[in-house]
């Protein structure tokens, strides 16, 4: 990834890189993005971009093995993803879904994993703390708690799922208060003419429907221009 195309992906939400994925791609049927509702810490900041570190964790029930064990894997998840090359995102499946009750993502944990120098996180799990998690490390979660629970990790490094979505350790994410996405890894080196192709066309329609006098003859016009400028 170019720091061009970092640029740009931060400038630009998640559904215009859902449709540029497409561009890229040359057709419709894209589908490894989020399903449902989630909710954003921080909606009107830039979009979440980076490589996955991920992990699992659960907090309806206390954990079964050793506290040394689980302990000792707390820790290693920390140097885990205070290790990531940036840019990083964090994405955390909560195994307790749909039921789920432990807030991880609270004041403590978004100062520390944005402390390591990652760009936010996702989870399916809960967050909290909304008016003191820090500027510059947006969640985006599938609910808002007040309890921790008895979160404990239980796997790092591994497959989850965040509503639907599969994420693989290492996936590159883009996400805001729409979801989140995979981008593909076959189709990095084209998105960022494909993000400017798309913007650039929508101007056609977006354009044309500002204008004084608009009605359905010069949206017809308007539309027939942005259906050539796709091909």
């Amino acid at each position: 990834m170019t720091p061009s195309l970092l640029s740009l992906l931060r400038k630009v939400d998640t559904p215009t890189v859902c449709n540029a994925i497409e561009v890229a791609q040359g057709k419709r049927g894209f589908d490894r993005f989020t399903r449902g509702t989630m909710l954003c810490s921080a909606p009107g900041d830039p979009a979440i971009i980076g490589y996955a570190r991920t992990a699992k964790i659960a907090a309806v029930n206390p954990p079964t093995e050793p506290a040394d064990i689980i302990k000792s894997r707390r820790m290693t998840y920390y140097k885990y993803m205070a290790e990531a090359p940036g840019p990083s995102v964090a994405v955390i499946e909560d195994l307790d879904y749909p039921h789920c009750i432990g807030a991880y993502w609270g004041e403590i944990n978004t100062t520390v994993h944005k402390g390591f120098g990652m760009s936010g996180a996702l989870t399916n799990g809960v967050m909290r703390d909304l008016g003191d998690v820090p500027e510059g490390f947006p969640v985006i979660a599938g609910s808002v708690g007040p309890s921790h629970g008895f979160v404990h990790i239980r796997e790092i490094d591994t497959l989850v799922s965040i509503f639907g979505l599969k994420v693989n350790p290492g996936d590159l994410i883009h996400a805001d208060r729409h979801g989140a996405l995979v981008i593909p890894d076959d189709i990095v080196a084209q998105l960022e003419d494909a993000i400017q192709k798309l913007l650039t066309t929508e101007r056609i329609v977006l354009d044309a429907a500002c204008q004084p006098g608009f009605d359905f003859e010069a949206f017809e016009t308007a539309w027939s221009a942005f259906e050539k400028a796709r091909v």
